[in-house]
């Protein structure tokens, strides 16, 4: 049972959301090529070698994908633009379908009453700036700059509110350091390049998008609770170490203008000439903050080799006990209270906070009846009780989005795991609301 929208303080919001080359179907519509494009079709990156070209096919089925939202009630729904629809060589010429595209997606929420929440980017890098080094090269910040100046000249008259990048951490460690993502590399010093280049261009972002007259902009992290697998002193300083990275790293940039020093202790020897000089850009004044939660790890110090200590950061993850989702995700809701309640503590003090990106990929979904879905909703459940736990302390959490919408691309795990309150049958493109779905509109329309 789903808690109702008279629990939550008045003029809270319950959006959900999704991401262009997760939903879209990248090959039509004038989009260029991307760098997942590139690193799905590279053997051994992706389940199946699957990628967006078709997803969804939201581009040919917007309406009644709007029409969903409106039907389950949401205030406000968060997309994605992609940089290689507006802009399919990265720089330069203009796709005008596009623009038209999300203009199109713009002006049909608002018709429905949904507020637009946009993102700028959401993993889908133009390979001709792949290229040219993509996020290791530091002049991507006026790249990215340019391009949001493109897509919200058109759009951003219109937009409740956005944000210049999703989830730093995965586009730069995850898909740098731990090459799980595109562009698939396993190198520190591009790792700390792209980290200290993802926040420069979110600050740029955001100062074009200052020049336009736009209002109500944020910044999105994600972040996952990092625990000690044991007592042992390697264990908890591993869990420290991984927390700094993740939950830290960014949000300590964007707010206090600094990263920690158990980053720095490993990363500044590698971090590009005068990044200390940056922090003017990367601290540009934000409305909100958004986080992005949902799972626990677990970590232990790594072994020695041939009594070498290991590199840093010297951390290795160990299996948790708790139920996992079908991503092998520990399901762990107190992480959801106790990073909000940091952020306001140690960051964000009066700043709203969003909890922009909250959900599970089903393991009940995995065989029987795809429509039946108990554990989202237990999931979902636990974790909005985890929002009130975090209001009830005082911490201005102003609303909560539900990842996501529909089944989904899921990047480098294909298609298989299912995110979406609606089914989406992979054969025929069709869409079935899930039990999910339906316990969503009730609590949103009691």
């Amino acid at each position: 049972m789903l808690p109702h929208r008279s629990d939550f303080p008045t003029g809270f919001l319950f959006g959900a959301a999704t991401s262009a080359y997760q939903i879209e179907g990248h090959a039509a519509g004038g989009a260029g090529r991307t760098h997942w494009d590139d690193f799905a079709a590279t053997p051994g990156n992706v389940a199946g070698a699957e990628n967006g070209a078709i997803a969804c096919d939201h581009l040919h089925r917007l309406d009644e994908d709007l029409d969903l939202l409106k039907a389950a009630g949401f205030d406000v729904y968060r997309f994605s633009t992609s940089w290689a629809r507006v802009l399919p060589e990265g720089r330069g010429t203009v796709n005008t379908q596009g623009l038209d595209f999300y203009e199109r997606l713009v002006d049909g929420l608002l018709e429905r009453g949904i507020k637009p929440a946009a993102t700028l980017y959401h993993w889908e890098l133009p390979s001709t700036l792949s290229d040219l080094g993509g996020w290791r090269n530091r002049d991507i910040a006026n790249w990215f700059a340019d391009y949001t100046d493109v897509i919200m000249s058109r759009i951003g008259d219109r937009i409740w509110s956005a944000a210049p990048i999703n989830e730093p951490w995965c586009v730069s460690w995850l898909s740098h350091f731990e090459g799980a993502h595109a562009p698939g590399l396993r190198d520190i010093r591009a790792t700390a390049r792209a980290m200290h280049h993802v926040l420069l261009a979110h600050g740029r972002a955001t100062q074009v998008m200052r020049g336009l007259g736009m209002k109500n902009l944020g910044a999105v992290c994600n972040m996952e609770f990092a625990a000690p697998a044991n007592t042992s002193d390697g264990a908890r300083e591993a869990a420290r170490v991984q927390d700094a990275i993740y939950n830290h790293f960014f949000l300590s940039g964007i707010t206090k203008g600094c990263y920690p020093e158990e980053v720095l202790n490993g990363m500044e020897a590698h971090l590009p000439e005068g990044w200390q000089n940056d922090f003017d850009i990367i601290t540009q004044p934000i409305d909100w903050i958004g986080l992005n939660y949902y799972t626990r790890k677990l970590y232990d110090a790594a072994p020695t080799v041939e009594n070498h200590p290991a590199p840093w950061p010297a951390t290795v993850e160990v299996e948790g006990p708790l139920p996992k989702t079908a991503m092998n995700w520990e399901v762990y809701p107190q992480g959801l209270s106790h990073f909000l309640t940091m952020m306001q503590r140690d960051y964000t003090g009066d700043l709203p906070i969003y909890v922009t990106e909250n959900g599970m990929a089903g393991m009940s979904e995995l065989s029987g009846d795809p429509l039946s879905d108990p554990d989202r909703i237990a999931y979902l459940s636990d974790h909005l009780a985890e929002v009130q736990g975090a209001l009830d302390q005082g911490v201005p959490v102003k609303g909560y989005f539900v990842w996501s919408l529909l089944d989904n691309y899921e990047w480098a795990m294909g298609y298989a795991p299912r995110f979406g309150l609606i089914h989406v049958d992979w054969a025929t493109l069709n869409r079935y609301p899930k039990a999910s779905f339906s316990a969503i509109r009730e609590a949103l329309n009691s």
